[in-house]
């Protein structure tokens, strides 16, 4: 694995060291960390929105339509544009949550130049530049798209740029056009060079993080972990000033359940019992729930996102809102899950349970050759990420969507069947079981996670992406987040 430095767009909170970015810069599929949510431990079914096993859902076709017959397809195709070009950045299966800050990037791009044109229905992101009157709004979407893109990741500008030159052959020639598109350059020249101002790029030092990064550490702090033993990739993003929150340790949880506690024990042979390679005691239906969920989350979001604007006939620029609150909030997860990733740098399962005979709780026992069911991905434990961009995405969901429900298409990892969800708490409760099913997190990291980026996902979605004055304002409050997470308030 070669080291790079970070992209430009993305800073460093001043007052804290760079740290050295292990892999590829610019990302699209690093494995996001997080959905949680608590579930009685113990055999059970794969839960759904709605009562019984999880519903199994075919996913919309959204091929590109014409720009006259859906205007909001050209959102839907840059967002495919997008993934494809990050994943070209980083690979598919980067174990880290990177490519949410890239998504997150592209779509409030897209958002600013749609919301510019067409007035007086939601607020932009940091901007307040409107476009001349006529200016289409279609191809300034496309034109902000391309520009992230193309300065994010020049490697890939010659396909970017025949992209560009066929999404604009789609749309009408003219005045509109042209102003469109030169209104989304601005758009996101004005996005990136807001990211520049607030900070630079890091200067690697090599600092390990946390300290040591070695096989050689008291109990309860993270080290690599087999079968790679990779060092904790991807360290920068615990300092990238977020693009929402105030500080990537604005909403910090407390730390783990103590080593000595009773908590920490039930977890432990919880997830021993439940997450083992072999001879654990799942079901055929769990093991499918932990490799359904073991993927790219960011990438199943992404077409959840598509399917949900096809289905729902949502217009151009209520497709480009759902794109930037959902990735935008995503991306600040991240950030903030890598904050107390690195603040706690706590050890995995798999180093936990072999090691067990060390951690002084007289509760635990060791087992020396464990192995879970997925492979540890390379960075620490607590929270879990998965849930906590799961349970961020889908309480922003709630408030974009104006809905309780959420009616959303999750695609399976390898062209498997999709499963649909209605109610966020089954999702979460289905992401946390999956993740200690997997025998990668502990259920107090699922919980904390997904509760953490519930708050997460309220407090940014009540600030940013609103409806303008002159629009007609949510009715409904969002359900909190101990509802989103399916969790008893104070669990």
């Amino acid at each position: 694995m070669r080291d790079s430095t970070v992209p430009s767009p993305f800073r460093f909170v001043r007052g804290r060291r760079p740290v050295t970015v292990v892999a590829t810069a610019l990302a699209l599929v690093g494995v996001l960390t997080g959905t949680a949510i608590p579930a009685a431990p113990g055999p059970a079914a794969p839960r759904s929105a709605t009562t019984g096993p999880v519903a199994r859902a075919a996913v919309a076709d959204v091929r590109p339509l014409s720009a006259a017959a859906d205007p909001a397809a050209v959102v839907r195709d840059w967002n495919v544009v997008a993934a494809r070009t990050i994943d070209e950045g980083l690979g598919p299966t980067r174990p880290s949550g990177q490519t949410a800050l890239w998504h997150g990037l592209v779509a409030v791009a897209v958002y600013n130049a749609v919301t510019g044109i067409e007035r007086n229905r939601y607020v932009p992101y940091r901007w307040r530049e409107s476009a001349p009157r006529g200016a289409s709004a279609q191809a300034a979407a496309v034109a902000a798209a391309h520009r992230v893109l193309t300065e994010c990741f020049p490697a890939s500008r010659a396909r970017l740029d025949t992209a560009y030159a066929e999404s604009l052959a789609g749309l009408p020639d003219g005045h509109a056009k042209r102003q469109g598109a030169a209104f989304g350059e601005r758009a996101a020249g004005h996005l990136l060079a807001l990211r520049r101002h607030e900070g630079g790029l890091p200067r690697p030092d090599g600092r390990p993080v946390p300290p040591g990064g070695t096989t050689e550490q008291p109990p309860g702090i993270w080290r690599p972990t087999p079968p790679r033993n990779e060092a904790f990739i991807d360290q920068w993003l615990s300092t990238t000033h977020p693009m929402l929150l105030t500080s990537p340790a604005q909403f910090r949880p407390a730390g783990p359940p103590s080593l000595t506690s009773a908590r920490y024990a039930r977890d432990l042979a919880e997830i021993a019992a439940m997450g083992a390679r072999t001879g654990s005691r799942r079901t055929p239906n769990q093991t499918e729930t932990a490799t359904f969920f073991g993927g790219n989350l960011v990438a199943q979001f992404q077409s959840a996102f598509r399917d949900h604007s096809v289905r729902h006939r949502l217009d151009l620029v209520e497709t480009a809102r759902l794109f930037a609150a959902g990735n935008a909030v995503a991306a600040d997860t991240v950030i903030a899950t890598w904050d107390a990733k690195r603040h706690y740098a706590f050890w995995r399962p798999i180093t936990a349970i072999r090691e067990a005979d060390r951690d002084g709780n007289p509760r635990t026992r060791g087992v020396r050759d464990w192995q879970p069911l997925l492979d540890t991905p390379p960075h620490p434990e607590y929270i879990a990420g998965h849930a906590t961009v799961a349970g961020a995405v889908t309480q922003a969901l709630l408030t974009v969507l104006g809905s309780p429900h959420l009616d959303l298409n999750l695609p399976a990892p390898g062209g498997g069947t999709a499963r649909h969800y209605t109610s966020a708490a089954h999702l979460n409760q289905d992401m946390t079981d999956a993740r200690v099913w997997a025998g990668v997190h502990f259920r107090s990291s699922d919980i904390t996670g997904c509760l953490t980026g519930a708050r997460i996902g309220r407090w940014t979605t009540a600030r940013y992406f609103r409806p303008s004055d002159a629009a007609v304002s949510q009715t409904r409050p969002p359900a909190g987040p101990e509802a989103v997470c399916g969790v008893h308030s104070g669990k």
